[in-house]
Formats: C-alpha cells, sequence, structure tokens
C-alpha cells in the first residue's frame, strides 16, 4: 500500500525551491539574497559571491559588498554590472556600493507578472508528481494491492495534500507580491 507521507519531502522541496526562487526578485528595499547567489569568476572557478564577500544592507536601498580579498574586487564590478540589477556598482574605499534606485510602478507589475510565473511553474509541478501519485494508487487498486475503499481515501489524501502545498504557494507570493508593491 502506498505511504502518502514518503511523497511529502518531494512536494516540501518544489516549496523550498520556490522560496529561493523568488528570493532574488527586488523588492522596495535591498537584502543580501540578490546578490548572494551571483557567480563571480574568482581563482579560475565561478564561486557564489557570498562565499566571496560580506554583504550588508547600511540603508533599505543600498547594499555594501565587503570581498575578504580585494583582489577579486574587478570581478565582483564586473559580475554586478553584468547582473541587470538595474544599478550600477561603485567602488569606494574597501568595498562595492550598490545603491539602487526606486522601483517604478511599471518595474513592480513586472516583477509581480515574473512571481506569478514562477508560481505557476511550481503548480504544475506538483500536479506532475500529484498525478504519477494518483496512477500509482490506480494501478495498486487494478492490482488488487489495495481495496476500491482504500483507493478513494488515498485519493481524497492526496488531494489534501496537494491543496496544502497549493494554499502554501499563494500565501508565498502574497507575502512577496505585498513587499514589491510597497512603495
Amino acid at each position: 500500500m502506498i505511504d502518502l507521507e514518503i511523497y511529502k519531502p518531494k512536494f516540501y522541496q518544489f516549496i523550498e525551491f520556490f522560496k529561493k526562487e523568488i528570493q532574488s526578485l527586488r523588492t522596495s528595499r535591498a537584502t543580501p539574497e540578490l546578490v548572494a547567489h551571483l557567480l563571480v569568476e574568482a581563482y579560475g572557478i565561478k564561486t557564489p559571491l557570498e562565499q566571496l564577500a560580506s554583504i550588508t544592507i547600511p540603508e533599505p536601498r543600498l547594499i555594501v559588498i565587503q570581498p575578504w580579498d580585494r583582489n577579486i574586487i574587478k570581478e565582483i564590478e564586473k559580475t554586478l554590472v553584468g547582473a541587470d540589477l538595474g544599478a550600477l556598482p561603485s567602488i569606494k574605499d574597501e568595498g562595492i556600493y550598490l545603491n539602487l534606485p526606486p522601483l517604478s510602478e511599471e518595474t513592480r507589475r513586472q516583477l509581480v507578472k515574473i512571481l506569478q510565473s514562477k508560481a505557476e511553474q511550481v503548480r504544475v509541478e506538483i500536479r506532475r508528481l500529484r498525478d504519477e501519485i494518483r496512477s500509482k494508487i490506480i494501478k495498486e487498486e487494478k492490482d488488487k494491492a489495495i481495496t476500491e475503499d482504500a483507493k478513494y481515501r488515498l485519493l481524497e489524501k492526496l488531494d489534501e495534500m496537494t491543496s496544502q502545498y497549493f494554499d502554501e504557494i499563494k500565501k508565498i507570493v502574497e507575502r512577496k507580491e505585498s513587499e514589491i508593491m510597497t512603495v
């Protein structure tokens, strides 16, 4: 008999992936996540910026990046310019300053569209997994491994689980959309 509990981690992976994906979406406030994941060509390999420098937010729209090795400051600057963050980095003292301009209304709406698109991609993956599990349940009933009643109970429980994950995605989207639209 299929145990739906073993599939919870797979569903949860989709939620965690979605959370990580939308961290890089810009809001009205600067966050380290906007730049932390950027890959910098340093020492011959591409390395996430967060492993090469400290990233601080001294003001709501300012990101300060202080590399631990001053020799890679130009590579970090080149990566930031190529990342299309809507702001050009400036090098001062021992760090790189990235002053983010306020988002226009149009840009905010585009970011919300991107957010909705990413959310739909995750919903599609969750539906795909649900359908895969549903097929296994139906096959077990056809193979007489479970009763018809057990099949319907499992399908009902599967639909409840799926709804819970969809609700969680909806809450995450609402929070992020609120952050994006706040001036």
